[in-house]
């Protein structure tokens, strides 16, 4: 199992707006390669020999993890240790493999997976795109009430202005203006049972991860990857799984 890294400073905890954050170029450069360095580490290590199995074990509020496109759950496995070591047990769901379906299947294939193994008060604990496949599960598909609430870390609630750019269909649907992502900025009742964690500085979602109406935990370092390894996000997400 692997632990947190130790970031520096204290986190912005509000359910309110918060002003934003002015970062020089030198520090988002850096920030930004350490990032990308971190995300090519996560990679590698998704070939290692930990599997999932090793995570379901435990008595307290079961915990879904959902990742960010492209990623597989090993980048989440910062967060599922302190989890499981804390007595979760935490599911992932290799069907949806490197995440690249639409959000609305994925949220189908979520459900599903909350049907098939008849798990309750569950804690969605999401990464990027992930946030957004969980709140279309809570506020769609979940009339039983199996969710509880949700973490989401770096997940583009009001979407990204680089994905106008993107070369690909399943990357452009970060625009604010896709529908599925303008349907869910919609729905607000939703927003009360989700803890959002991101950084001043997100190297793929400029305007940062502020959702209204939620618990907004905005961390004072850099990148869109490397802050699933940061303390901080491992202590806001024990905070929502014990309740505080």
């Amino acid at each position: 199992m692997t632990d947190a890294t130790t970031g520096g400073g204290e986190a912005t905890r509000t359910t309110g707006a918060v002003p934003p954050v002015r970062v020089g170029l030198v520090r988002r450069a850096r920030w930004a390669l350490l990032d990308w360095v971190y995300a090519a580490v996560w990679q590698v290590r998704s070939l290692g020999p930990t599997t999932a199995d090793d995570y379901r074990t435990g008595d307290r509020q079961p915990v879904v993890v959902i990742p960010g496109v492209y990623e597989t759950w090993h980048f989440m496995r910062p967060l599922m240790d302190v989890l499981h070591d804390r007595g979760h047990p935490v599911h992932v769901l290799t069907v949806l493999r490197h995440n690249v379906k639409p959000v609305p299947l994925s949220a189908e294939e979520v459900m599903a997976y909350l049907d098939e193994h008849d798990l309750h008060g569950a804690l969605v604990l999401a990464h990027s795109k992930g946030g957004l496949i969980g709140k279309y599960a809570m506020t769609r598909l979940d009339p039983h009430g199996r969710i509880d609430r949700m973490v989401a870390v770096s997940t583009p609630f009001a979407g990204s202005k680089y994905a106008v750019l993107a070369p690909v269909r399943h990357l452009r649907v970060f625009r604010a203006a896709d529908p599925v992502l303008a349907g869910l900025a919609r729905e607000l009742d939703a927003n009360a049972r989700i803890t959002s964690v991101y950084a001043v500085f997100d190297t793929l979602i400029p305007g940062g991860s502020e959702l209204t109406g939620a618990e907004n935990v905005r961390l004072d370092l850099g990148g869109h990857f490397r802050i699933l390894g940061d303390r901080r996000t491992a202590a806001a997400v024990l905070r929502a799984a014990d309740g505080d």
